[in-house]
């Protein structure tokens, strides 16, 4: 009997060990969160031409668009001022890493999605890593 409880004891501590190096691997990997501010021209146009193109290129890449706000529709919420002058639309997105950041804002569909938007709008980009806090 004894035996038995000694495999079970085994067998907990070892599952919580492999949980808790996942979660010390999962620690050291900090969200990167792209910001981008947008001047739109044509907020019809860039609605419905651009903002699809861009969207579905960002979430096959593996991006996570954390908000959207301003004009231009396509889920956009209003932009409350704290202070200064607000872009006319703003989006924040995840992601797992620069590099994927990087990947998915030079591939070959954002490209094309981007000259999409610069008839509609100007655009102002930047990335931030997120802290461990």
């Amino acid at each position: 009997m004894k035996t038995h409880y000694a495999i079970a004891l085994a067998v907990v501590s070892a599952i919580g060990g492999a949980a808790a190096v996942q979660g010390l691997h999962a620690q050291g990997k900090s969200t990167v969160y792209a910001v981008v501010e947008i001047d739109v021209t044509n907020p019809e146009g860039f609605g419905k031409e651009f903002a699809p193109l861009s969207q579905a290129s960002n979430k096959a890449a593996g991006g996570r668009v954390l908000a959207i706000g301003g004009a231009a529709g396509a889920g956009a919420t209003p932009i409350t001022t704290l202070e200064g002058t607000p872009p006319k639309r703003v989006v924040i997105q995840a992601w797992d890493s620069l590099d994927q950041l990087k990947s998915w804002f030079n591939s070959p569909a954002y490209q094309e999605a981007r000259k999409v938007g610069n008839k509609y709008a100007t655009f102002r980009r930047f990335a931030v890593e997120g802290s461990a806090n």
